[in-house]
């Protein structure tokens, strides 16, 4: 399964970004054999970044997700896709990837408000 992380780089070594649509990077990986694909997101300083982000999953055909915050649009798109989105920490994306194949993330069912992720409402 392709698993999606939000990253503030494009190694398995950067950290998770905390933000799911203004992530700098989006790794694609295979969690057991950590091969992975970065994908430079282009939506990141644009409007709707959330709902272009998700879209980008659904396209790269991920069956998950791990990020921080998920906007209500950007996670209108992940469900309509049945895929399930998790909260990862703010640690290497590796470490990410490690707790997810042990089951130990939890996974996201709420959102954070719109525009959350450029300081918008709390």
């Amino acid at each position: 399964m392709k698993v999606a992380v939000s990253a503030t780089g494009n190694t398995l070594e950067n950290i998770m970004d905390q933000r799911f649509g203004r992530a700098a990077y989006f790794l694609i990986a295979d969690p057991e054999t950590m091969q992975i694909k970065a994908i430079d997101n282009q939506a990141a300083s644009a409007g709707g970044a959330g709902i272009t982000a998700a879209q980008t999953m659904v396209d790269q055909g991920v069956g998950a997700v791990i990020t921080g915050n998920v906007g209500p649009n950007a996670m209108s798109v992940l469900k309509a896709a049945e895929i399930p989105v998790y909260r990862g920490t703010p640690d290497p994306v590796r470490k990410n990837l490690e707790a997810f194949k042990k089951g130990a993330l939890e996974k996201i069912e709420d959102t954070v408000p719109s525009h959350f992720g450029m300081g918008g409402p709390k």
